[in-house]
């Protein structure tokens, strides 16, 4: 996987409370792929992780949630504790930054309890997904499919449920990020499926497609995503 995300940039949204292992397994496994990786939390220095009931690390903080432009990211990564996303859910700008992915259409990684937050940013709704057992209902009331699979993909938004789904969680994460290159270079300005490549795959402002279902070959005023090949 070595080389496969250089030059992109990825965030990892957290605060205290977060399940140690699901921040920095998978930071690891993006960084090995070539990846810049940013933890972002409402305050500066340390946030603590957790070992489900135990007390892990202080995990440092590479920037502060309001010293960050989530425009400057490629891809975000939410990782779970029951703690950590219950307290992001209380944060407005914790929230507006998950929501510009979801707005933006950039890939979403988030296993175990991460993908709560999502709810708020609106980014469930019919979605195929997972998470830790406990989200089925608040998931499902929110207009997510959810279901029982140690790896769920749609449209790049990658869910896992729990430590356990780890391998497998960052293997998808990292694995579609190829093939939603290959498939760009197929058809140039097509719809990425790829969960990490599909955000640098869009076509960017100033460049020929039709957008939001407009037919013409206007040049783009900002990111979109075309319906039909440019």
């Amino acid at each position: 996987m070595a080389g496969e995300l250089n030059g992109r940039s990825v965030a990892v949204l957290a605060t205290d409370g977060v399940e140690q292992v699901e921040l920095t397994e998978p930071v690891k496994a993006l960084k090995a792929a070539g990846a810049k990786v940013v933890v972002v939390a409402p305050k500066p220095g340390t946030i603590q992780g957790w070992n489900h009931m135990d007390k892990g690390d202080a995990i440092p903080v590479d920037q502060a949630l309001d010293q960050v432009d989530p425009a400057g990211f490629d891809a975000l990564l939410l990782p779970g504790g029951v703690v950590n996303p219950d307290q992001l859910r209380l944060e407005p700008k914790a929230i507006d930054f998950i929501r510009h992915f979801v707005q933006a259409k950039k890939p979403i990684a988030a296993i175990c309890h991460g993908p709560w937050t999502l709810i708020d940013a609106g980014g469930v709704s019919g979605r195929r997904m997972t998470s830790w057992p406990s989200l089925k209902a608040d998931l499902g009331n929110a207009g997510a499919q959810w279901e029982d699979s140690e790896v769920v993909t749609d449209r790049g938004l990658v869910t896992s449920r729990k430590p356990d789904d780890i391998p497998a969680f960052n293997r998808k994460m990292i694995e579609e990020s190829p093939r939603a290159a290959t498939t760009a270079e197929a058809a140039p300005g097509a719809p990425a499926e790829g969960a990490l490549a599909s955000a640098s795959a869009l076509p960017r402002a100033g460049g020929p497609c039709w957008c939001d279902g407009s037919r013409g070959a206007s040049p783009c005023t900002r990111p979109c995503v075309p319906t039909v090949r440019c």
